[in-house]
């Protein structure tokens, strides 16, 4: 039996619950998890952990123990047998409240290097939900950037779910995929932006999504919205809500932001908040945004390659050094202005 890789949360949060597991199952290394998100008021397993455990250990077949509410210490075996990787199938789950749909999905992308047959898994929970990326910001700007580097992976939406209610209802759908080294390193000129506005139908007659829109528009400095496109949608959901995500096309990569409606707060503010974090990516240099950054860290581990981030944030410290416990060699280098990651020995699949 092989030793479990033992990792500490005690200063980190979900994403290094997620992280974990998934690399778990890439590498097929059985690990055993402390302090698990020791650094959060609530410490342990939350609904939204818990489900992306649930779903691994289903997927995989794995072996698990301290699945439950509350864990702080989580032992997790994949199991995956020979060298003939993960088969795909078709899987549902149910998060239970308003977490993170986007979230578990995420977690489930590098499964799709070691997948044999396609994997279908149904989320049911919050799509547009604080602290995580919006399900637009999932489908626009993310999957269009890994598609790039050879991850084949959609995302079907059923329905949207807002905070408190969720009840958002998506399907991401993987394909056996090949890895290409990833490699974003200058930002190209400025060729498009686009505006995905959302509404629930409950707040249609308030024009949220166009009042969203507008506030953005007026908010873009210089030509940027010349450049720009929108949609506004009004959408079926358990609960009222919106959001807004704009995605930003530069040549080499794409890079997006987004906003939450919240209740008490004007549609139009919502825009403006988003339109004001696109200026500040557009004033930088980085050809990704700073979440985005974050994300690609895992891939630029399995896949090599280099990756011009805006600045090494504490998630991307924390990644950093998760990704670097299972042997990966990152360089990080400073340029006063971004920081350069590269990584020139990609970690191995499945043994």
């Amino acid at each position: 039996m092989t030793t479990p890789r033992e990792l500490d949360g005690a200063n980190a949060g979900g994403q290094f619950v997620r992280t974990a597991l998934a690399l778990s199952v890439r590498t097929n290394e059985p690990v055993r998890l402390e302090n698990v998100r020791g650094d959060r008021p609530t410490p342990g397993l939350r609904h939204q952990h818990l489900a992306v455990l649930q779903t691994l250990a289903e997927v995989c077949d794995a072996d698990v123990s301290g699945a439950e509410l509350g864990a702080e210490t989580v032992a997790f075996d994949p199991g995956l047998e020979g060298h003939g990787g993960l088969e795909g199938g078709e899987y549902a789950v149910d998060i239970g409240t308003a977490g993170s749909a986007t979230l578990l999905c995420n977690a489930l992308l590098p499964l799709a290097t070691v997948l044999e047959s396609p994997l279908s898994v149904t989320v049911t929970g919050g799509t547009d939900v604080a602290w995580s990326p919006p399900l637009d910001y999932l489908r626009y700007v993310k999957l269009p950037l890994v598609r790039r580097f050879g991850l084949e992976a959609a995302c079907e939406v059923d329905r949207r779910g807002f905070y408190p209610e969720g009840g958002g209802e998506v399907t991401l759908r993987l394909e056996p995929s090949a890895l290409e080294p990833i490699e974003i390193v200058e930002r190209g000129a400025l060729e498009a932006l686009h505006l995905y506005s959302t509404e629930s139908e409950s707040l249609a007659d308030r024009d949220v999504a166009h009042r969203q829109a507008e506030g953005a528009l007026e908010r873009l400095d210089s030509d940027a919205p010349e450049l720009a496109t929108r949609r506004e949608t009004a959408v079926d959901s358990p609960s009222p809500g919106s959001a807004i995500v704009i995605r930003i096309d530069h040549g080499t990569a794409v890079a997006g932001v987004s906003a939450l409606g919240e209740r008490g707060k004007p549609a139009e503010r919502v825009g403006e908040e988003a339109a004001d974090a696109a200026n500040r990516f557009l004033a930088g240099a980085a050809p990704v945004d700073r979440h985005m950054a974050d994300q690609l860290l895992g891939f630029l581990a399995l896949a090599g390659g280099r990756l011009r981030i805006p600045a090494v944030t504490d998630h991307v410290e924390t990644r950093c050094e998760l990704l670097e416990a299972f042997g990966a060699e990152i360089d990080l280098e400073d340029d006063g202005e971004t920081t350069l990651a590269s990584v020139s020995s990609p970690l191995n699949g499945v043994p």
